[in-house]
């Protein structure tokens, strides 16, 4: 697959390293000679050094045959990436996908509006993050969750504590002991000192693993019991970091919860956001990280602790301080992949990276057309993934048990009209089934293929 990403920025880059590893052939083209050589260090991918509204660098870089166009570029003036997207189409580029900044341009009839002007995703980073962390503090568990099918089925990642009754059990142990309880889910993957695998059968949890499981939505409860987490129902959020993330994320707030505090060492920022958010939002100005702050704003009496500076160290920091000074949940944007470990050591409940949920939804777009979802979650180098089962693709040729489906892939669970059901060995893909896949990157490209007609 031929692609073209048109910014050398923290998204570009990311999403060039990992479209790279799928064996797509990337070009990228960014105006800055130092932003194009380090995407080089990256990943294996061609650069054109040039402005990106520029039809002979748009030409130079292969676009009129590119399969998809990306616009990332890294520049807060978004017309940029919108004008050179409109070239690309017109220069004969297949899919044509850009970054904006402004959510005005999400709503239905100016989707329309840019779609008639051949743009297929629009994309805003900043708001996607506020909508995953909304989405985040929906779940009682205190850990990283995804629905499908409106959340018949559940993906969670719960931490391996002391409090676990499963520590040192085998997987096919705890399977056991759930089938006598009438408990049905499934473990797709382990991530285990920075390892992601797929467990078998005799594979043990051990102090510390970041399980994934997929269960049905009545099944999530006694996980927890199992897992050694607690339920925590979230009403009262507070918010550090004035970002755009963070004004997003209190006007999403603001109505599903009772207290939305918002705070930032900027004053002018501060009155900036008093005047903007709804007077129901409490604005506060002082430093997340102090304690004494902290308690003065009286932190015990809030559910969750949301950090969304613009610092990565200041966000996991101040989440640490939250859980000492009693607060059950934590989330934590963290933008240095590096730093997402490190944050989840510390005791951060979920990170949350633009990057990464940016590159999913783009990523979909290099799939067979039947992957309705694509996601990232924190703690895991994998790949969630969505599809739609075509009459007559190879998933439905055979039992699971006898497809040879990839060794670093698992089906979890299998949504079957108005049925959900865990998938196992013996089940039987129908057409029309949605599939929920987690796959290492490396098996994507072959996972896709028993997807295809």
């Amino acid at each position: 697959m031929r692609i073209v990403i048109v910014g050398a920025g923290e998204v570009g880059s990311h999403l060039a390293k990992m479209l790279a590893n799928e064996g797509s052939e990337i070009t990228v083209v960014d105006k800055d000679p130092q932003r194009l050589a380090r995407v080089v260090t990256l990943a294996d991918v061609a650069t054109v050094q040039g402005s990106p509204t520029s039809i002979s660098v748009l030409r130079e870089a292969g676009v009129p045959g590119a399969d998809l166009f990306v616009a990332v570029y890294p520049a807060m003036i978004q017309e940029i990436n919108i004008v050179s997207a409109i070239l690309a189409k017109n220069l004969g580029a297949k899919k044509v996908t850009v970054r904006i900044n402004e959510e005005e341009y999400l709503n239905a009839e100016n989707k329309v509006l840019f779609k008639e002007m051949g743009i297929e995703l629009m994309f805003y980073p900043e708001k996607i993050a506020a909508d995953e962390i909304t989405d985040q503090l929906k779940h009682s568990a205190g850990s990283e969750s995804l629905d499908f099918a409106h959340g018949r089925l559940q993906i969670a990642a719960f931490k391996l504590e002391d409090e676990s009754q499963l520590l040192d059990m085998t997987l096919a142990e705890f399977a056991a002991l759930a089938q006598e309880n009438d408990i049905q889910f499934r473990a797709i993957a382990i991530t285990r000192n920075d390892q992601t695998i797929i467990p078998k059968y005799d594979t043990k949890f051990l102090y510390h693993d970041l399980v994934f499981t997929i269960a049905k939505r009545e099944g999530i409860a006694p996980l927890m019991e199992y897992f050694g987490c607690k339920k925590v129902e979230i009403d009262k959020v507070m918010i550090y970091g004035g970002s755009e993330i963070g004004e997003l994320l209190a006007k999403s707030l603001y109505q599903k919860m009772s207290n939305v505090k918002i705070i930032d060492k900027d004053k002018a920022r501060c009155i900036e956001l008093s005047e903007k958010l709804p007077e129901s939002i409490l604005v506060s100005n002082g430093d997340g990280r102090n304690s004494d702050f902290l308690i003065d704003e009286s932190i015990k009496d809030y559910d969750a602790f949301v950090a969304v500076t613009d610092s990565d160290e200041t966000n996991i920091l101040s989440c640490v301080v939250a859980h000492k000074l009693g607060v059950n949940r934590t989330i934590a944007e963290v933008e240095n992949i590096e730093y997402i470990h490190l944050a989840e050591e510390m005791g951060v409940d979920t990170v949350i990276n633009k990057k990464l949920i940016t590159a999913g939804r783009i990523f979909k777009f290099t799939l067979s057309g039947k992957a309705r979802f694509v996601k990232y979650m924190g703690g895991t180098d994998a790949e969630i993934l969505e599809y739609t089962v075509s009459p007559g693709s190879p998933i439905t040729k055979k039992p699971l048990k006898d497809l040879n489906f990839p060794e670093n892939a698992i089906i979890g669970g299998v949504i079957r009209g108005s049925e959900s059901m865990i998938a196992v060995g013996d089940t039987q893909i129908e057409a029309y089934d949605r599939v929920a896949v987690f796959a290492l990157p490396a098996s994507v490209s072959a996972v896709d293929k028993f997807f295809r007609e």
